[in-house]
């Protein structure tokens, strides 16, 4: 194998490993949003767990983070929590870099 093939064959490695990386921060960062609108709605315990894993599960609907970012705006609609679009995304924002940070310290 030449230098140029195991160079190429290391950048394949790097970006499989950093994609799974990167799902796998996602699907925390959704957990945590789930429970921190959980919170806001009232939910704890199972409730909460439950309407995180909710969130989990909308993020296969469309690409990005839009349908997670519907799912929690029409929960908090539904129930009439005031909290707006910033303060949604802002927290979306917050605990994606949470999630980041947790996932590159477990390995």
């Amino acid at each position: 194998m030449s230098s140029f093939e195991k160079r190429e064959e290391g950048f394949e490695k790097k970006f499989a490993h950093d994609e799974e990386l990167q799902f796998k921060a996602n699907a925390r960062c959704n957990k945590l949003v789930g429970l921190w609108a959980a919170a806001k709605l009232g939910l704890t315990g199972a409730g909460a767990e439950a309407f995180a894993k909710e969130v989990v599960l909308s993020d296969f609907e469309e690409g990005g983070d839009r349908d997670v970012f519907k799912k929690i705006r029409k929960s908090f609609d539904d129930k009439k929590v005031a909290v707006t679009d910033l303060e949604i995304r802002s927290a979306m924002d917050e605990l994606l870099k949470e999630a980041t940070a947790q996932i590159k310290a477990s390995g």
